[in-house]
Formats: C-alpha cells, structure tokens, sequence
C-alpha cells in the first residue's frame, strides 16, 4: 500500500471515530438531562422554559469543550482526522455553542422572571446575588461573546492577529468560569455524583489536553532540539527568511508543506504563538519560514537576533505531498501563499511532473522567484513554472485561463495557498473541469502568516 492511500485510509478511519467519540459524548451529555427530569418540570410554561434552558446550557457547554478539544493539538486526532478539517469543525461548532448558551441565559431569565413577575433586568439582579458562582458565570458568557463576535470574519479582517489571539484566549477562562456554576446549581448535577463526576472529568481532560499537548510537550521539544536562530535574509521589499538551526530536527517529523505556531524568546514575541508556514523542506539541522510584513509581529522579526532561542508547536496541517494521488501536480501560489508551495515542492519524488502557477500584483512580490528559476532550470523539463504578475482582470483564474496554462489540469492533484479570493476562484474552476474534490488541496491562509 503506497503513502497515499495510506493517508486517505488513516484519514477516514479517524473522521469516523471522531465522530463516534462526539456523537457518544453528546448522547451522555443529554442523558444528564433526561434521568433527571421532574414531572414539576412541566407544570407550566415558564417552568418547561427553565428545562429548556438546562438542556441548552449543557449541549452548549459540551460543544464548547469539544471545540477546545478539536485545536488542542492531540497527536493522534491531527493525524487521524488532519489540522485543517480539526480548525474547520472547530470553526462551524463554536457559532452554535454560543447560540445555545445565549438562549440559555434568555430562557433561564424568562423563566424565572415569569414565575416571579417581574422584569427580566430585576430578575438578573436578583440571580447574580442569590445563585454561588453566577457572576464568573456571567464574565465567562461575556468572554465567550466577545470570542465569538470578533471570530467572525468580517470582524477579523479589522483587527491585528494579537488582538484576535487574545480575546479569542479568553475562550478558555470562559468555559473554566461556568464550570462551578453548573455542578453547584445545576438541577442535574445536584445529588447526582456519577453526573457530576462525568462533567468533572470532561473538563479535566479538556484542562489537561491544553497543559500537556499546547504547553508541556512543544516546551520540551524546543528545549531537546535547541533551536536557535541562525540569520535573517532580505527576500524582496517587506519579506524576510527566518534560518532556524538545531538538532536532530528530523526527529519533528515535519514536512514541506506544513506549518508550525512559533515563539521567539525575546520581549514581544515569546507570549503569543504565531503560525507560519514553513518555506523550504526541513533538514536534518535547519528550518526556514518567509514571512511578509504584515503588522508588528511580522515586521519585527527582521531584527530577531542570532542565537534567539526559538520555541515550537507542530507541525500541522494535511497540505503535504502524501495526499496527491497523480503523478502530474499543479501548484498555485498567490503572493506570500508560496512559502508553503515552495516548501512542498521539495517533497515531491523525481519524475513527478510540476505546474507552478504564481499570481503576484507587481514583481517585485515575487518572493523566492531566484529559488524557483534555480529548481525549474535544473528539473530537466519537470518543473515548469508560470508567473501571472498583474492584476486579476489580466490574469483571470477560470477553467478557461488555467487550462490553456495546463492543457491536463483536469487530471492534476491541485495545491493552492493564498488569499481567499484567490482559492475559491480555482476551487470553481477546478470544479468546471470536473476535478474531484480529493485532488483538491487548500491551505488556510486568513491569520495564518501573521
């Protein structure tokens, strides 16, 4: 069996138990509800209101810890279900997470307000001060607003990647904070200890997966593969490489293709981790990222200093050559999107035939162009390399366009990294050609290189 029907075999095998996990975790989180439901429930409409409101407090919380769980990072998940399908479901769960929760603090306030007759505000009031725990309850709901709001996309177009990093942080302190609330006032938690013990261990796991696989483990790999910065070359206007040198780096288990959170011990960017693709294959001593200036992080790497000690998470991502299924590949880049493109290509084994197709607004963003020339003039005709410079109304990237660039792109594996636009652009046109989607391969690109 070659790698890659390995790949796509491990890969479905893993969706399904992932899936299976979910599901069962779903069914116990709504068994809590249903064996301890009182026929008092349903005496009258506020009261049916407030049951309501408990189930989706706890089907909201669950997803909302699921969702922690999908970018934790666990090995053996990202290999089975693969990092852009985890941050995709990851993604698509936390707007419904928020919505249960939302309708959870509605209901709770109508039902008790109706009971009690008074307004909803008055009815707050009065929770907040007789309830344990409810204003940590209260800070985490405003936090997981504030997360959810600013994870939307249009929203993030408007900030920088720090300030999205940090409010989005704040999911966790949310979900830790309605913790107490839950098993102290929860009706189904209440002289139940197997239920409260189930939710316990839920959120312990959750807390574990942060500390061990997002905390514990990359420090301690860093720390094994010392690597250090080596030097920092001037790619074009705005664009730098970061030359990172270590130890035993084979041993990371990396691929071109892949990218890696990044923090540098030193003062702004040891906090925050940053992803950035890798820009060429790794080796046995050395990794490089090309990365564009685009805000105060990435501007400020180019004065890192030599023997910067560098601390990892990774790799990630499924957009490596062990998906393609044809022995013909059509790579598309656009602007910094290459970096990966670039890294992938070492990956590909001789005799794989190559389209590189470079869309760049002016040419002087066509980063590693002396790079790419080097690979293509020394392929023997097996890497050809296409550089679309201009606008997108000169270089229009439909079926018609990319056909006439690549007489066989129908029957290529399709790799593309870049602007959004950009993607879905040939996504379209790849589906015209009739290219199914398993030949289909896209990198995330928005908040992935800065």
């Amino acid at each position: 069996m070659n790698r890659q029907s390995t790949f796509r075999k491990f890969s479905a095998a893993g969706t399904d138990w992932a899936a299976l996990i979910t599901g069962g975790g779903l069914g116990l989180t709504l068994a809590l509800s249903a064996t301890t439901v009182r026929q008092s429930d349903f005496a009258s409409v506020y009261s049916t209101v407030q049951s309501i409101s408990r189930i989706c407090a706890l089907v909201g919380t669950y997803f909302a810890i699921v969702g922690i769980f999908l970018v934790a990072r666990i090995p053996w998940v990202e290999r089975g279900v693969g990092h852009d399908r985890l941050v995709t479901w990851h993604r698509k769960l936390g707007p419904y997470s928020l919505f249960l929760i939302g309708f959870h603090v509605l209901f709770v306030l109508i039902g008790y307000g109706g009971q009690d007759n008074i307004p909803l505000y008055s009815e707050m009031w009065q929770l907040l001060r007789t309830f344990d725990w409810m204003w940590f309850a209260l800070a985490g709901f405003i936090l997981m607003i504030m997360a959810g709001v600013t994870s939307y996309k249009k929203a993030r177009a408007k900030m920088s990647y720090e300030t999205w990093w940090i409010i989005h942080v704040y999911t966790y302190i949310a979900i830790a904070a309605s913790f107490m609330h839950q098993v102290i006032n929860g009706q189904m938690f209440i002289g139940h200890p197997l239920n409260r013990a189930y939710w316990t261990a839920l959120y312990v796991f959750m807390g574990l997966s942060i500390l061990i696989w997002r905390i514990g483990i990359p420090l301690v790999r860093s720390m094994r593969h010392n690597l250090k910065v080596d030097k920092i070359v001037v790619e074009g206007p705005g664009v730098i490489s970061v030359i990172m040198r270590g130890r035993n780096l084979h041993k990371l288990a990396a691929e071109g293709g892949q990218f890696f959170g990044w923090r540098f011990f030193t003062r702004g960017h040891f906090l925050m981790s940053h992803p950035y693709s890798l820009s060429a294959a790794p080796t046995e001593h050395f990794l490089r990222i090309t990365v564009k200036d685009l805000g105060d992080h990435s501007r400020s790497l180019a004065f890192l200093k030599r023997n910067t000690r560098v601390f990892v998470e990774g790799p990630y991502g499924a957009f490596t050559a062990g998906r393609s299924t044809r022995p013909h590949i059509v790579l598309i880049g656009g602007g910094v999107g290459i970096t990966p493109v670039r890294a992938l290509m070492d990956e590909f084994k001789d005799g794989v035939e190559m389209d590189l197709i470079y869309r760049a607004s002016k040419e002087e963003d066509l980063v590693l162009r002396e790079e790419l020339d080097y690979m293509a003039y020394n392929s023997g005709g097996t890497i050809r390399v296409h550089y679309l410079v201009g606008s997108r109304k000169n270089h229009p990237m439909d079926s018609r366009s990319l056909k006439a660039l690549v007489p066989r792109f129908a029957d290529c594996d399709i790799y593309i990294c870049g602007p959004g636009p950009l993607v879905e652009a040939v996504r379209e046109a790849a589906q015209d050609l009739g290219v199914p989607k398993n030949r289909f391969h896209d990198e995330a690109f928005a908040f992935h290189s800065e």
